[in-house]
């Protein structure tokens, strides 16, 4: 045994003691066998070039049309294995409630179902659940009895080790056991479709493609016009981009390798000193929405020419093993992103999608924005702009002293959002509380004292 597959041993143990599937185990070892030859998982600008020109989902729905067979033929998955816990929940973040008192799981079964009654197609929903959000999950699915189908509705994430930086050995942490591991990203996508048999499954009833994307992304609803563009162009991969902002800077971008394939690169791939480049939207100007389309044919031929796992780049995210304590110790997080297997399929694209397809909720800012008249829930179950706003979205900043938890987003706006639907950017710094049917307009800041709570009355209208 050679001194770095004696390295990983313990990590092999330990994971099959958790009863971790081997497949899971052999894509641990490989990110692992990166991380101890040195590799940082650093892309870069060295190694990859601009891409400038792309598809535009406006053009190929005039081209391509919609083959309904091909509907017939997708099967949807949403990642759900994230807790609310940034914003101060301990449970699936997908039940944080979004609009008209729906949460994010409330609002894609009734997307599906919306669908499924307009084309008499019986599209199945799939979510990806990690072992912190499966029973909180599965439970508020129950309602939704029509959405059951042939195919299991969900299936589980694995968890990796943390790994000591000081030694690459395993993290353990006795005042909280759990926190010695964690999840391997959403790269683990593939790994575990094939370890839950869902693959297998989906391929054997004839389904063609996955349309994959997070849950908290409230833009990304099924679009029969995609299945149909790849069928005619035999695309086997297909990464949803969007347009750059400001706001986006830091997010990953698409760009391409020197030998010619599309590449997904990450802000923690991107090496000390370049990432003023890295964020220089008018260099890389396309971001990854993190909505996939998959050939299942295809991912299962490139699975077995692979040994059954993805050799995705690695991505080795600097932690404590106690998050909340900066004094535990430091551990890399060893994680992929299901976005890079662009770079692996022979025949994958990228498709340039509006803003409306891209509509995630990470923080309490987001969310405000969500809640407010500034987005419609459409009678489909879409949550989009409104059509009276002249931008679609609205640039919110709101002091995380006050307002960075769900608990004191409810405290401060007890009567819920302002108007924001003439609002083009919000900035609140110090406590501010909210009256009853406040409207906001244009650029707005609001700057209170510390250590003092403003109270801005109802019927307030604010504007600069």
């Amino acid at each position: 045994m050679n001194d770095v597959s004696a390295r990983f041993a313990p990590f092999e143990d330990l994971m099959r003691r958790d009863g971790i599937d081997a497949l899971a185990i052999a894509a641990f070892r490989s990110a692992y066998m990166q991380l101890a030859a040195g590799g940082t998982g650093f892309i870069p600008r060295s190694a990859i070039e601009p891409v400038h020109t792309l598809p535009d989902l406006e053009s190929i729905a005039v081209t391509s049309g919609a083959d309904a067979s091909l509907l017939a033929r997708v099967a949807v998955i949403k990642l759900n294995g994230g807790l609310g816990t940034s914003m101060g929940l301990e449970r699936a973040k997908s039940l944080i409630e979004v609009k008209r008192g729906l949460s994010f799981l409330d609002i894609t079964a009734r997307q599906l179902l919306s669908l499924r009654d307009r084309t008499g197609i019986a599209i199945p929903l799939l979510l990806m659940n990690s072992y912190n959000t499966d029973a909180d999950s599965m439970a508020a699915l129950a309602p939704y009895a029509d959405l059951a189908s042939d195919i299991p509705a969900r299936f589980l994430q694995h968890r990796s080790p943390k790994v000591i930086a000081a030694d690459l050995s395993p993290a353990r942490w006795d005042a909280q056991p759990d926190l010695a591991w964690c999840p391997p990203g959403h790269g683990d996508l593939y790994a575990a479709l094939v370890t839950s048999g869902l693959l297998t499954a989906l391929r054997e009833r004839e389904f063609r493609y996955a349309f994959v994307s997070n849950i908290d992304n409230l833009g990304a609803v099924l679009d029969p016009v995609i299945p149909s563009f790849m069928c005619d162009r035999r695309i086997d991969f297909l990464m949803e981009v969007a347009d750059r902002t400001a706001a986006d800077r830091k997010g990953g971008h698409l760009a391409r390798g020197r030998d010619g394939r599309l590449l997904l690169r990450e802000a923690s791939q991107c090496p000390p000193g370049e990432a003023e480049e890295f964020q220089d939207i008018a260099l890389y100007p396309f971001f990854n929405t993190n909505s996939l389309w998959i050939d299942l044919d295809a991912l299962a031929a490139l699975l077995e020419r692979h040994g059954g796992f993805l050799p995705l780049p690695l991505i080795r995210n600097e932690k404590t093993v106690d998050p909340r304590d900066p004094a535990s110790p430091k551990v890399y997080q060893l994680e992929t992103a299901m976005g890079a297997a662009i770079s692996l399929f022979d025949r994958a694209a990228a498709l340039r999608v509006p803003r409306t397809r891209f509509a995630p909720v990470k923080t309490t800012d987001d969310l405000l924005g969500i809640w407010s008249d500034a987005f419609d829930l459409t009678d489909d179950y879409r949550i989009v702009p409104h059509p009276g706003r002249g931008a679609p979205t609205t640039a919110i900043r709101l002091d995380p002293a006050h307002y960075r938890f769900i608990g004191q987003l409810a405290e401060h706006f007890p009567h819920g959002a302002p108007s924001m639907r003439a609002c083009s950017s919000l900035v609140i710094e110090g406590d501010a509380l909210f009256g009853r049917d406040v409207v906001l307009r244009g650029d707005v800041r609001i700057v209170v004292p510390p250590g003092e709570q403003r109270a801005i009355p109802d019927g307030t209208i604010l504007h600069g």
